[in-house]
This record gives structure tokens, C-alpha cells and sequence, in this order.
């Protein structure tokens, strides 16, 4: 008997941008979720809605006896929720949301017709609250920790704080075989050449960059075990015979005894297998990190550089500076790690000159690729209350993310599509060199005066 069916919300087939990477991984977090669950002797499914659509999940809804739905929420599902939300309720379903989305618009869910909330890590709350929703209902959740409902008289109570699992070597491995893996691994191989599977080795980032949502694990890390996460590993290797790994850690090398340690355990086993993964530069600033991580199979390593101006790094509370960053890509370019780094535009309080100061770092540092956002304030963050007075809602809240706020004084979003083409123009000349970078070189040029130029006329 299934007691709980859980969903996530993401439909691979309405992203036409991943469509085009065509990258998906699985929901770890929910599967996280469903293993506790079925230990704990609860009838558990999972509907996994990467590769599905609305309708296939509605079908569910409508065929399975109703009971309570669980939906893991992101900041970019919250319209195909709010559709699920209905749609559920339409049938008699209860609707249960987690994930940082619904942790940070509690109130707002419920008044759209989801039963309960619940913020912070997700298993040891579920097995509590499904017997207290049988015997109480949606309504009488006083008491149960994690939680946000609506009581009797509709106001919204928010439960205290669920204290989090301090030894998350406790946790079953994800429940893999309630979806299809396979699928994501073939799908990945298809495109690219490479099957991928993801796990992770610890929760929670410890570092408090103003911007940065810690709405699940708080500010906490917790590491799991060698050990365990080398018997995890080799299982994935030998079920599911992946080309490469991504270990979807905050900051895979925040310890690094664990790491050598790590590297020593996989070596013993004659397990070794290419991966990627995301690191902070002030964690790679020895060389004993760097040659672990080669020896490990890092092929490729992701690094927040965020921007190349130590004003802006200082402003966001970084704890990192533009010279390790620097340092961290071209140490890892000298172990055969390939880098890639994450930009971030518009910062509060960015001008010109730290536009420029970021695409000088760029060039300098040369990493293999790059990827640029325009900063955005997520809710509940420090940046976000920063800018309280100052975020404007450009569509209506149902139909909106947070990526859709505006900030009143900032630039407009038009003068970081020049900053990108900027960038990618100004790195591209550095490539090619003084004579075949000519072109490139021009086309840097021509988006820096247009930047320049709109700065100007939008300050005025």
C-alpha cells in the first residue's frame, strides 16, 4: 500500500534551455526522502517527473486512491506546483510541499491550497507528520517541528525548528530503484557521449555568502563517511556503469583530511572513475588538494568566482579574494583539471569599473568555461532583506520565480548582456592572440562602448 507519493515538480520537456544542455540528473533529495521513508515501514512511491508531463502525473493522481502527495519545490517549479497543487486537490489528494521554494513562501502555498510546508531536512518530519495528519488532520499539527500549516480558524502556524540529523551516515543510500536511472545515465550518453550518475558526500555549506539560500540544511556541514561514501560510490559504478560522476556537494574539498583520506580508500579499491564537482578557491590553495583531486579523477572543477572586484567579493561576504581565485584556476590547469567558473553581474553596488575588473580576471585566469547570471535576491537571504525597500515584483507572484525581481537603482538588465558579450569577446582575443584574435578583439571593443555608453545614459 502506498501511504505517501512523492513528485518533484520539474518537467525536463517545458525547459527548452535544458533541453539543449540535456544534463538532468535525479532528485537526489527526494529520494533521500522515500528511502527513510520505507525503511520507517511506510508505503512509499515516487513520481519522478523529469521525463514525464503534467498530464501523465494528473493520470496518476486520478487512478491511485488519493492520499498525501509529497512535492519537493525549487525556485524554478513554482507554476508547475502551484498546477500540481490543484490538480491533487482536485482529486482529494493532501498536499505536503518541501524544498527551499515552499520554505521561503510558507504562507503563500497554503493560501493556494497546499495543506502543509515543511522547511529543513525532510525525513525525520515526514515519518512524524504522516500518522499525525491521519489522526489529527491538516489542520491540528501543533507540536509537530518542521512544519508550517493553517490551523482551524485558517491563521498560518509555523512549528519550531526541526533539529537536524547530526550523523547523516544514519541515512539509506537515495531509494535509486524507484525511478528510472537508467534513463538519466542513456540519456547522457546519447547527447554527450559520457553517461553521468550524481551523489553526494556531504550536506550543508558552512560559509555565508549574503545571497546564497540556506533554506534546507541552514549554515551546517556534515560530512559522511569515507567509508560509506566509497561503498556508495562503487555501487553506482557497478549498477549503473556511469563514464563519470558529479559529486554534488556545496564545496566537495572543505576538508581536507576526509579528502586524503578519500583518495587513499578509493586507491585501495582500484576505483577510479572521472568526476566534476564544485569547490571554493580559498579550499584549493595547497597542492596536496590539487594533486588528491587529480588522482581522484577530477576532470573538471566549478568555482564561484562570482566577480573579479574584491570590492563586490567583500560586499557579499565571500571570505575569498580575486588573487586565490586566480591561483585555485591556474593550480588546477597545472594538475589537468579543466575549470569552470561561475560569474555573477549586478551585485549590489557593482559599477563599470568592477565590470571591468571581472572580465580582467576572466582573461587572466583563463578557465575552460564560464557561466555568467545576473544576481538576483532569493527570499529570507541577507541580500534579499538588504534590498527589501528596493525589489520590485515584475509579474504576479504565481506565475513569477525570484529571478523576476527587479531592483530599483540597479542597471538595466540590457548593459550585463553587454558585459557578457564583453567577456566572452575579450577572453576570446586572449586566445587567439595577437593576430587571429583581431576580430574578437573589435567586437570586445564595440560591447564595452555600448555598456559604457548605456551606463551613462542610466545614471543621468
Amino acid at each position: 500500500m502506498t501511504d505517501v507519493l512523492l513528485t518533484h515538480g520539474y518537467f525536463l520537456d517545458e525547459d527548452a534551455k535544458e533541453r539543449e544542455v540535456m544534463k538532468p540528473y535525479p532528485p537526489l533529495g527526494l529520494l533521500y526522502v522515500s528511502a527513510y521513508l520505507r525503511r520507517a515501514g511506510i508505503g512509499v512511491g515516487v513520481f519522478d517527473s523529469t521525463f514525464s508531463t503534467r498530464d501523465d502525473l494528473d493520470a496518476r493522481l486520478r487512478t491511485a486512491p488519493a492520499g498525501v502527495l509529497g512535492v519537493y519545490t525549487n525556485l524554478i517549479t513554482r507554476t508547475s506546483v502551484l498546477d500540481i497543487i490543484a490538480r491533487a486537490k482536485a482529486t482529494g489528494w493532501t498536499v505536503v510541499l518541501g524544498g527551499p521554494e515552499a520554505a521561503n513562501y510558507p504562507a503563500e502555498y497554503l493560501a493556494r491550497g497546499a495543506d502543509v510546508v515543511v522547511f529543513g531536512e525532510g525525513e525525520e518530519t515526514f515519518v512524524e507528520l504522516l500518522p499525525a495528519l491521519d489522526a489529527r488532520g491538516a489542520h491540528r499539527l501543533h507540536g509537530v517541528l518542521g512544519t508550517v500549516f493553517r490551523d482551524e480558524e485558517g491563521t498560518v502556524v509555523t512549528n519550531p525548528d526541526r533539529p537536524q540529523i547530526k550523523d547523516i551516515d544514519t541515512l539509506p543510500w537515495p531509494d535509486r530503484d524507484a525511478i528510472d536511472i537508467d534513463r538519466y545515465v542513456d540519456v547522457w550518453r546519447g547527447r554527450h557521449g559520457t553517461g553521468s550518475v550524481n551523489l553526494i558526500t556531504a550536506r550543508g555549506c558552512p560559509y555565508r555568502c549574503r545571497w546564497c539560500s540556506h533554506a534546507v540544511f541552514g549554515y551546517t556541514h556534515r560530512r559522511r563517511s569515507v567509508v560509506g561514501t566509497a561503498d556508495e560510490l562503487e555501487f553506482l559504478v557497478g549498477r549503473y556503469r556511469p563514464d563519470i560522476v558529479w559529486y554534488a556537494d556545496d564545496v566537495f574539498t572543505i576538508n581536507h583530511r576526509w579528502l586524503y583520506e578519500y583518495n587513499v580508500e578509493l586507491k585501495r579499491r582500484g576505483l577510479r572513475i572521472p568526476f566534476e564537482t564544485i569547490s571554493r578557491a580559498d579550499r584549493m590553495m595547497k597542492d596536496d588538494v590539487l594533486q588528491a583531486l587529480a588522482e581522484l579523477g577530477c576532470w573538471r572543477i566549478w568555482i564561484g568566482a562570482e566577480s573579479g572586484s574584491q570590492r563586490i567579493l567583500d560586499a557579499m561576504d565571500r571570505g575569498v579574494t580575486v588573487e586565490q581565485v586566480l591561483f585555485a584556476t591556474q593550480a588546477a590547469k597545472r594538475h589537468g583539471i579543466q575549470v569552470g567558473m561561475f560569474l555573477m553581474w549586478g551585485y549590489e553596488g557593482e559599477t563599470v569599473d568592477d565590470i571591468a575588473a571581472t572580465v580582467e580576471l576572466v582573461r587572466r585566469a583563463d578557465p575552460d568555461t564560464f557561466l555568467t547570471t545576473v544576481s538576483y535576491p532569493i527570499k529570507n537571504t541577507p541580500y534579499f532583506n538588504e534590498l527589501s525597500d528596493r525589489v520590485v515584483a515584475t509579474r504576479e507572484w504565481a506565475t513569477a520565480t525570484d529571478r523576476d525581481y527587479e531592483v530599483r537603482g540597479r542597471y538595466p538588465r540590457e548593459l550585463y548582456g553587454h558585459a557578457d558579450r564583453w567577456l566572452r569577446q575579450e577572453v576570446e582575443s586572449h586566445r587567439l592572440g595577437a593576430t587571429n584574435g583581431a576580430v574578437a578583439r573589435e567586437e570586445a571593443r564595440t560591447a564595452r562602448a555600448a555598456l559604457l555608453a548605456l551606463a551613462e545614459t542610466s545614471r543621468g
